[in-house]
């Protein structure tokens, strides 16, 4: 599927690689090292592909959408690197972390200069308006980050809390990506807008999905239940706890305050979000904001940039990991 995705835009993005790898260039040997590290396992790519596809659709892609997607991938990657080291994570996609290799003190600082190349970039090609879109996203993420952090406490929030921080933490940056890329091409500010707020209910979409791996959703293999460990608390989780009663509530609380690292009682909790229709609700409201984004991107022309948006749509919510 990602190949269908890519064909329209298959030599802008070979271009962007070239292009990426020379934005993180340094003159410091260690920091040259680990950035060609970073490149070397570096993921699907999904966020510049939206930039691209958007730029496109919106207008035309120019050597405006080569920057907006530099940017994006920049900040994605140092957003990648500091959520390693906040959540000690070992591994990022099957491979060592930066802060697993290299330590935590080395990562942060990695992290801080490739979200200063982002911005730097920005200053430099003097487009100000990728700054204030970018440097937006930075300040959503953080304080999603955060939001989630103080009501992981409680472990009691309601679904509009939920939503309020995955559209920090998760939709912010796909909203951004897609409206610096309408932005780069010259789109009217009505259409810059419609492809922003596309970019959010897709990145809200992708968050749901997300979440529905966690219980074991369209992967290979048993539930990992690694956000219950973690106290986060996901759409399926939430129906959940406001279903059942009062003392089955307490239990799931309970079993994800102190007994996150027991498999055993994870694995019930599980079952009980399983039971109660958790999974199903998180399932229909996902399908409804890819709907919704759909409705969003049927307002502009056919092309074969549209059905490759369409595709990788479809792609962020019934991908297999």
């Amino acid at each position: 599927m990602l190949s269908k995705i890519k064909k329209p835009i298959k030599s802008e993005l070979a271009e962007f690689e070239n292009r990426f790898r020379e934005s993180m260039r340094s003159r410091v040997p260690l920091l040259d090292r680990i950035t060609y590290y970073i490149v070397k396992r570096k993921g699907k790519q999904l966020r510049p592909m939206f930039v691209f596809l958007c730029s496109a659709i919106a207008g035309k892609i120019n050597d405006r959408s080569y920057i907006a997607a530099a940017m994006v991938e920049l900040l994605h990657t140092a957003s990648l690197v500091h959520d390693d080291v906040v959540d000690d994570s070992m591994k990022r996609r099957g491979l060592f972390s930066i802060n697993a290799l290299w330590k935590n003190k080395i990562a942060v600082l990695v992290g801080d200069y490739l979200l200063s190349r982002g911005l730097l970039i920005a200053l430099k090609n003097q487009e100000y308006d990728q700054l204030q879109i970018l440097s937006e996203a930075v300040q959503n993420m953080s304080e999603g980050e955060l939001l989630q952090i103080e009501k992981a406490r409680r472990l009691d929030i309601s679904e509009e809390v939920y939503f309020d921080i995955i559209r920090q933490k998760t939709a912010s940056l796909i909203a951004a990506a897609c409206k610096a890329g309408a932005a780069a091409s010259g789109a009217s500010k009505e259409n810059i807008e419609r492809m922003r707020f596309f970019g959010e209910k897709i990145g809200i979409a992708f968050q749901i999905k997300d979440d529905l791996f966690d219980y074991g959703e369209d992967t290979i293999g048993k539930p990992t239940g690694i956000d219950i460990k973690e106290k986060k608390m996901t759409l399926p989780l939430i129906y959940t706890l406001n279903k059942v009663d009062r003392k089955t509530k307490k239990r799931i609380i309970r079993v994800v305050k102190h007994y996150g690292s027991d498999s055993k009682k994870v694995n019930e909790v599980i079952d009980l979000v399983t039971e109660n229709g958790g999974l199903n609700y998180a399932r229909e409201i996902m399908l409804q904001y890819r709907s919704e984004a759909l409705d969003l991107l049927h307002t502009f022309p056919e092309s074969t940039y549209r059905e490759s948006l369409e595709t990788l749509v479809m792609f962020v919510t019934e991908r297999k990991k």
